[in-house]
């Protein structure tokens, strides 16, 4: 073992030539190396170093010729070549329409050269981060072109979160440049200061750039100009339309950067390259049968996944993208008739609002089918028979920031075709199997790290490995150790796989129930109240439960035109819920507690379990207290 930086070892290398079958290193490009040397006496010695972040190993296998990559036949991989491309085969097709505006790919093309350019002429790039606070409107769009042609880093923030988390965000990045809807002005404001304040004297102001919409109220773009800000069209104007941008010298560069959630701690910086970003790009349109000319809504955040990387998928594909500034029911079924839209994604919680939309917010038969991809949690297999019955066609995904949004995919078999409805609808609600360009997918054991057995029953934890796996969390060691042990991406979802390959989500492992040493699926329990006619949303969680432990608890949100406004009816409806739930599953699965309400969500739309779990343990408290206070007057225990 050899303890040598890279430049010591570009030193011991002009002394000893290494072995042609394996490869040499080029300093930066690895961090850690392998390599085997002939020496005098035939034998060989080993060179190695350790990385920062584990043991990377370079090994060149042996090939019949020593031909060396060149500038001819060696291009680093970015999505950033389809926009270009997109304007010289289509310049006069539309790209955006957002309201009354739109945009052809020649237009697009040259307002993201523009940006790049103007942001170079404030040094804003290779090193730089800029954020993005904005809905789907053509800037944000723009934003995943502009700002890695410049070179710097993408973060397009989530702006339904609060001031304090995106202050993190923006701390955390060290964002260089915000651009931000006139909206959402006075959040980004309100974040910088605390951002400021949290500083403690090393605040440096980032470029602020507001972007105009004539949707929104004048006042709030006219007050963020006084404040200092440039307005995004104007920014634009400052950039050169022929900006010759460059390609990154190595598809390991960041392109984006996101958060997650961050419902348990501090959100983690999740880093994209390149280099997945470019896959992922091709992947999508792929697997999902999505062809040339697509016209594709926008109800998806861009904010989210980068848009599941269909905000560079629609260039490669020169499609046509329909901005949504806010998603509703009404507009998506007035997009599908008005303006052609062959596809769109969404989370289950949006196929549930648009197949419980009032009749008058709906234009059905829909003109054409119209193709969903969903994911983002699990899909009630009721939804998904709810939305085929509407004419949707509806493609089930699965996959996390950290993998570049979706990457595997329960792909229709012509077998299914002939089944009832409901099997076809349990079948699709699987998460499937992996993308093309997903290199490998297993569920694991989560105490020896082997594969489960293809039972269908057998628990595991979901694990990835390949090209559409993030670099890594920004400036996290220790998340980064945990994420990748074992030589595998861990995603903390638990699941079965099943004889036909299939993999099926059963919770994350936080979300299981264990009631009597039993292990209860939430999400399977959910599914079949899903079927309960007034139930709109529903989630289930533990509850301490004296006896087993713990026991399921439903919170509920009900459909229109049921309603528990007094004690007795919610009587009546949790009685009903608990009948049906007899008659549907295992006895230990029946919630013993059902709570109407609202169900608190993240701004991304998941349901906020932690909290339910939470609210769950306070009743149970709450309970507790009153049966000691019977007891202590001599009344009877109450559970």
């Amino acid at each position: 073992m050899f303890g040598m930086g890279s430049m010591d070892l570009e030193d011991w290398l002009k002394k000893h030539q290494p072995v042609d079958s394996f490869v040499k290193i080029v300093p930066g490009v690895a961090q850690g190396w392998t390599l085997r040397f002939k020496v005098e006496d035939a034998k060989e010695i080993k060179l190695s170093q350790e990385a920062a972040m584990g043991e990377a190993v370079i090994n060149k296998e042996k090939d019949i010729d020593d031909l060396p990559k060149n500038q001819a036949n060696y291009t680093s991989l970015t999505p950033l070549g389809f926009l270009e491309r997109a304007a010289l085969v289509h310049p006069n097709r539309t790209s955006l329409i957002h309201a009354s505006d739109s945009y052809t790919w020649l237009q697009t093309y040259t307002r993201c050269r523009r940006l790049a350019s103007a942001l170079t002429n404030h040094s804003i790039t290779f090193g730089c981060t800029v954020a993005v606070i904005a809905p789907n409107i053509p800037a944000m769009f723009e934003a995943h072109y502009g700002v890695p042609m410049a070179g710097a880093v993408l973060n397009a923030v989530n702006f339904r979160l609060n001031a304090q988390t995106i202050a993190f965000l923006l701390g955390h990045s060290e964002a260089n440049a915000i651009m931000v809807d006139q909206e959402f002005f006075s959040l980004a404001e309100e974040a910088l200061k605390i951002w400021a304040d949290n500083s403690k004297g090393n605040f440096k102001a980032p470029l602020l750039i507001v972007i105009a919409d004539k949707s929104c109220d004048s006042k709030s773009l006219q007050y963020a100009l006084s404040k200092g800000a440039i307005e995004y069209d104007k920014f634009l104007e400052t950039g050169n339309p022929n900006f010759a941008w460059k390609r990154p010298q190595d598809e390991w560069q960041s392109i984006a950067l996101g958060y997650t959630s961050g419902t348990t701690a501090s959100p983690k910086g999740v880093v994209l390259h390149h280099r997945g970003a470019y896959l992922m790009a091709l992947n999508s349109p792929i697997v999902w049968g999505m062809g040339e000319g697509a016209v594709y809504l926008w109800t998806l955040p861009m904010f989210h996944c980068n848009g599941w990387c269909f905000t560079w998928s629609i260039a490669a594909i020169c499609g046509t993208s329909i901005c949504l500034r806010k998603v509703t029911a009404k507009a998506v079924y007035s997009a599908i008739a008005n303006l052609g839209v062959t596809h769109f994604c969404a989370a289950p919680v949006v196929l549930n609002t648009i197949v419980n939309a009032p009749k008058e917010d709906t234009i059905l038969p829909l003109p054409r089918v119209v193709h969903v991809m969903t994911a983002g949690a699990a899909p009630p297999p009721s939804v998904l028979a709810a939305m085929s019955q509407r004419g949707f066609r509806v493609t089930h995904t699965y996959g996390l920031s950290e993998t570049y949004g979706p990457s595997t995919i329960c792909v229709w078999k012509p077998e299914w075709d002939l089944l009832p409805s409901e099997t076809q609808a349990r079948l699709n609600a699987r998460q499937g199997v992996p993308y093309v360009g997903l290199e490998s997918l297993d569920v694991v054991d989560t105490q020896h790290n082997k594969p489960v057995p293809a039972d269908g029953t057998t628990v595991g934890e979901i694990v990835f490995r390949g090209n559409v796996v993030m670099k890594g969390y920004l400036r996290n060691p220790k998340a980064n150790a945990e994420a990748f042990a074992n030589g595998y991406f861990h995603s903390g979802d638990l699941a079965v796989k099943h004889s036909d390959g299939y993999i099926e989500i059963k919770d994350r492992s936080k979300d299981i129930i264990i009631s009597g040493g039993e292990n209860i699926s939430s999400v399977e329990v959910e599914n079949i109240l899903y079927h309960h006619p007034a139930i709109l949303e529903v989630s289930v969680v533990a509850r301490p439960d004296e006896h087993w432990g713990e026991s399921p608890c439903a919170f509920v949100t009900l459909k229109s035109g049921y309603t528990a406004d007094n004690p007795d009816q919610r009587r009546q409806l949790a009685e009903d819920i608990m009948k049906f739930s007899r008659s549907k599953m295992p006895a230990y699965w029946v919630p013993k507690s059902v709570v109407f309400g609202p169900l608190p969500k993240t701004a991304t739309g998941k349901i906020q379990k932690h909290l339910l779990r939470d609210k769950a343990k306070e009743m149970y408290e709450e309970v507790q207290d009153l049966a000691l206070s019977l007891a202590a007057m001599g009344g009877r225990k109450a559970y």
